[in-house]
């Protein structure tokens, strides 16, 4: 976790962003009593140019502070597990610019976010309601994954990220 330590002031700021950009595009969802929108993009983003633990804690904190914000109590530890799981695995071999490498990473991640969500909604909803989260839960991650890697290999040639 040295990345905690020595990236700690960016990882706040990725934090913020990355919830704020999820609070500008909110689709609700009501056969869910949840809703759909660009988290992805701020975690996969994260996870890709830091790696696994600082993806874990923007997807943690920032998919946990989205539902405080949003009046979700009831989803919050959910989704701090959920998404602070996803962004660890998009991250997991962040040093790689292989875009198949990455890609695979990114798609592992967001099955991993699809079937979580699926079952924390048969948990709270019931099983209609789970399997009613899937479709839109496939849509936010395969947007965030798209324009995530665009953005990648933009700030990849930048250079910024050290």
């Amino acid at each position: 976790m040295k990345i905690v330590k020595d990236k700690f002031a960016l990882l706040a700021m990725l934090t913020a962003l990355t919830t704020v950009l999820a609070l500008t595009f909110i689709f609700p969802v009501p056969m869910t009593k949840g809703y759909v929108n660009l988290l992805e993009v701020g975690i996969y983003t994260t996870a890709m140019l830091l790696g696994g633990p600082a993806g874990m804690i923007v997807g943690g904190i920032s998919g946990g502070m989205l539902d405080l914000l949003l009046g979700y109590p009831q989803w919050i530890i959910f989704s701090v597990v959920i998404h602070g799981g996803q962004g660890y695995l998009a991250g997991k071999w962040s040093g790689s610019k292989d875009t198949k490498t990455r890609i695979l990473f990114l798609v592992v991640a967001s099955i991993f976010m699809v079937v979580g969500y699926f079952f924390a909604t048969s948990f709270l909803y019931g099983n209609v309601a789970g399997v009613a989260s899937i479709i839109g839960n496939i849509i936010q991650n395969a947007f965030g994954m798209v324009v995530s890697m665009l953005l990648v290999k933009v700030l990849d040639r930048m250079d910024l990220i050290k």
